[in-house]
């Protein structure tokens, strides 16, 4: 389906009355891990507007976690149109009214590629949450094949499970995160930006005691997890991404105070340098199980909310 005509035939939402019929083609995230190159090859933002269509593509920016939104907007305009994106603009879209705005719905229908701008993640999710912009951008990316991305704040939201704050810790505790409710694009796991570069490995592994049926997700700065929904996963850029498996964890989290120590037995870590694709149904035999199942659980996209 054309995605310039799927405001026509979105039924699940609210100034529409038809159901929305499957884009024939895979929708796929782009997850940066923050402070991406916006002056040199711009690699990740580039191969953003790729999976958007290219130089055709019709591509919106949410500043809604952003201060300084016009600041954010200047400077990916600026990258898009270095790039050759002609139909590039930033959305009017900074709070819950702003959010049930028919003229920002249709934009967001007609896109070929949403992104997300870096901020204050809590910001983000309380101008969308439980809106009619939150179920357009559901059905753009369930019905219409729309490539979503989005950076530091843009990919903490990601997921269902959203961690909202916390600072970074040396070693996991029960009262390091405060997590908040996310968009759930990601079906099982939970993201964390800037990880190397902020050394958040203790602060993810802090959610992850407390949420053991979540797969952690650590993505570098100037980096990019892009998920193929129920095909492939690719790292973009000049870090890595570091998957946190703790299916089978045994630990003592239910049993000591907050300030004590957590237990964590039989955690799994991968570490997916930039530059590597894992097709999930082309495995090599060298693949450790784990890792085939972390991966899977990346590609199953969350249901279709709103």
């Amino acid at each position: 389906m054309n995605r310039r005509h799927l405001l026509a035939c979105m039924g699940a939402l609210p100034w529409a009355g038809t159901a929305p019929a499957q884009s024939t083609r895979s929708a796929s995230l782009v997850i940066v891990g923050g402070a991406e190159d916006r002056l040199q090859d711009r690699l990740i933002l580039r191969r953003f507007a790729d999976y958007c269509g290219g130089a055709q593509a019709r591509i919106r920016l949410i500043t809604a976690a952003s201060s300084e939104p016009e600041r954010v907007a200047q400077s990916y305009q600026r990258v898009f149109e270095a790039l050759g994106v002609a139909d590039f603009a930033a959305l009017p879209l900074h709070t819950r009214e702003d959010a049930a705005d028919p003229a920002v719905l249709r934009e967001m229908a007609q896109a070929d590629g949403l992104f997300m701008s870096g901020g204050d993640q809590a910001r983000l999710m309380e101008v969308l949450w439980e809106t009619p912009a939150y179920a357009a951008l559901h059905q753009a990316f369930h019905a219409g094949g729309c490539c979503i991305g989005g950076t530091s704040a843009g990919a903490a939201v990601m997921s269902r499970h959203m961690i909202a704050q916390g600072p970074a810790v040396l070693r996991p505790s029960k009262a390091v995160t405060s997590t908040d409710i996310g968009l759930g694009l990601l079906s099982a796991a939970v993201v964390d930006q800037h990880f190397s570069e902020r050394r958040r490995l203790a602060r993810l592994l802090s959610t992850l005691a407390l949420r053991p049926d979540l797969l952690g997700v650590g993505i570098d700065e100037d980096t990019a997890l892009v998920v193929e929904r129920g095909r492939a996963v690719e790292v973009l850029g000049q870090g890595s991404v570091t998957l946190v498996d703790t299916t089978e964890m045994q630990s003592n989290v239910d049993e000591v105070d907050t300030e004590e120590q957590i237990e964590m037995l039989g955690v799994v870590l991968h570490t997916l340098p930039a530059g590597r694709r894992y097709t999930v149904d082309d495995v090599p035999r060298r693949w450790p199980a784990q890792l085939d199942r972390a991966l899977r659980r990346l590609i199953e996209p969350g249901p279709l909310r709103g």
